[in-house]
């Protein structure tokens, strides 16, 4: 008990203070630049086209024929080449893996490489060795502040500091730290006041490629503010140190570009109201079941799956449980994401987690 409320007083000193950074000048409207796409096999050769069906980005105006490459480097070793769309270090990454065995995936590095962007990912199986899986995967950077209806807002935490910080309403997020693995977030103005809304991802960033793990451990509204901890877990479940970026989207896609595109998705399980949105149909749209075996859920998102499209999942709640895709999410107008939960040893087991799909369109 002790510990859980000295945890309590932690994250409400973060809250009310925490390392704070200030948003960048307002240059550009969110977002300036994204990409996704889908590692369908990630043994390919470099530079292999990644499946066109599941990628998209930003340089599609300018570069129409121009699509997303991967390449192997090593077990478990891949990196994603968004094309024309170089930013460095800017921005925050997410991935997913999509497996049934249990294997999960971080960031090892993003950088750019001539006018393209680099996303470098290891992934491993459980018990922390270094092995292939598909996986999903997204970059995007922001700049500027939005009106009043949406929002996005991203983090990046490296050596227990703050290192990037984007609110799409001019706001400085906070970071601070709650114990070994586990940190408080903090991004205000970026909600809906009176409840509980939008979604929030996070991927663990680890520059040595250790096995590392992270999620979203709880997250509330205060007003308008939106709070969450991240637990982040080694490869025996034990809470470990690691960077990691976080991100949040209300009415707007995860890579936080709106208009295009327009069809977009989130839900959290056990959560509802606005944390359950699909920008055709509205609150409360999309749905999810449990089926077998335990541990593995169908999350349905109506009207939105016109064209390329992509997910993202990740896991949220106590313990070092763990979330991903199952298989490539369904193609159709009406989209079925197929997530599955596992424990720190690879079995299948209940767990809460959040999601997030978009189409291109």
């Amino acid at each position: 008990m002790r510990l859980r409320s000295l945890a309590a007083a932690a994250l409400t000193a973060v809250l009310a203070a925490g390392a704070l950074a200030a948003a960048g000048p307002a240059a550009a409207a969110t977002a300036d630049r994204w990409g996704f796409a889908y590692v369908k096999d990630p043994t390919v050769p470099a530079w292999t086209v990644l499946d066109t069906t599941r990628q998209w980005g930003s340089w599609k105006t300018a570069f129409p024929a121009a699509w997303a490459q991967g390449a192997k480097l090593a077990p478990g070793r891949f990196q994603v080449r968004f094309p024309q769309i170089g930013a460095g270090a800017r921005g925050v990454p997410h991935v997913t893996p999509v497996n049934r065995t249990g294997h999960y995936c971080e960031v090892v590095r993003w950088f750019s490489s001539g006018a393209d962007q680099i996303v470098d990912v290891q992934c491993h199986k459980p018990g922390g060795d270094r092995d292939d899986t598909p996986f999903t995967v997204l970059w995007t950077t922001s700049s500027g502040v939005l009106p009043a209806g949406t929002s996005h807002a991203y983090v990046q935490q490296a050596g227990g500091a703050l290192v990037q910080s984007y609110n799409s309403t001019g706001a400085a997020n906070g970071i601070g730290p709650l114990g070994v693995g586990q940190w408080a977030v903090k991004l205000p103005g970026v909600g809906l006041a009176g409840a509980l809304a939008g979604d929030v991802q996070v991927t663990a960033v680890q520059p040595n490629a250790a096995p590392r793990r992270c999620k979203i451990g709880s997250w509330s509204a205060a007003g308008t503010d939106v709070a969450a901890t991240v637990s982040c877990f080694d490869q025996a479940g034990a809470p470990a140190a690691t960077d990691f970026a976080l991100s949040y989207h209300r009415r707007r896609p995860v890579i936080g570009s709106l208009a295009p595109p327009s069809r977009f998705g989130y839900l959290g399980t056990a959560v509802g109201g606005p944390t359950n949105d699909n920008s055709v149909l509205g609150v409360g749209a999309n749905t999810v079941a449990a089926i077998a075996p335990a541990g593995r859920y169908l999350a349905k998102f109506p009207q939105l799956g016109v064209s390329q499209t992509h997910a993202q999942v990740v896991a949220q709640g106590a313990g070092s449980n763990y979330c991903h895709l199952t298989q490539p999410w369904s193609t159709g107008l009406d989209v079925e994401v197929d997530v599955l939960c596992f424990d720190n040893a690879g079995v299948t087991t209940p767990h809460r987690f959040l999601a997030t799909f978009t189409s291109r369109a």
